[in-house]
């Protein structure tokens, strides 16, 4: 049985290395991988960007209004028949899908067997729940801890937004790092702290 995985973390805890890290060893064994991204993470346009300077173009650029489900369907129907099937659906910034796109990736995972890995943050600058994180939470098969370290030495699990003034700790939840913002991973200590 395919699953669907959440795979988390704060900020720079090398979630979007990963999954090229992941595609990469996928093809590296002839097998195929379908890359996702929400269309609201800006950075990068149509690609998956990792801070470590990789990058890749998805397959699919996913807006909130469509279907998931749908979506990776229709990339698997107009696939040439002379490639490797797909053996993996990669999705990045996944904090950004809707509630029912999350739903989908687990019906892409039971229905079309195929495994779902979700890359993605849990919470907020304010330490709140992204509605797409909430549902991975909730429903996925497997749930795993991508860590990072704070600016102290500490294990990081917040994302401070930080702006030319120092830390920002009110506006809208979407802001997407380098363009108007950009965000530090810190300890509780250190985010309380500030």
């Amino acid at each position: 049985m395919s699953k669907l995985y959440f795979r988390y973390g704060a900020m720079n805890s090398g979630k979007s290395t990963a999954l090229l890290q992941v595609a990469h060893n996928f093809e590296e064994r002839d097998q195929a991988v379908l890359l996702v991204k929400p269309a609201i993470d800006t950075k990068g346009n149509r690609q998956v960007v990792s801070r470590l300077g990789v990058s890749r173009e998805v397959d699919v650029l996913l807006n909130k209004t469509d279907s998931l489900r749908q979506a990776v369907t229709d990339a698997l129907s107009t696939r040439d028949r002379g490639l490797a099937p797909v053996t993996a659906v990669l999705i990045d910034e996944a904090q950004f899908l809707t509630p029912h796109q999350v739903d989908e990736a687990l019906e892409v995972a039971i229905f079309e067997e195929i495994p779902v890995l979700a890359y993605g943050i849990r919470t907020d600058f304010q330490t709140r729940s992204f509605a797409g994180s909430q549902r991975l939470m909730e429903i996925a098969h497997t749930l795993e801890e991508m860590k990072t370290i704070c600016r102290c030495g500490r294990k990081a699990i917040f994302n401070a937004r930080v702006g030319d003034s120092g830390r920002i700790k009110e506006g809208a939840q979407v802001m997407i790092d380098g363009e108007h913002a950009r965000y530090e991973a810190l300890c509780a200590k250190c985010f309380l702290s500030d």
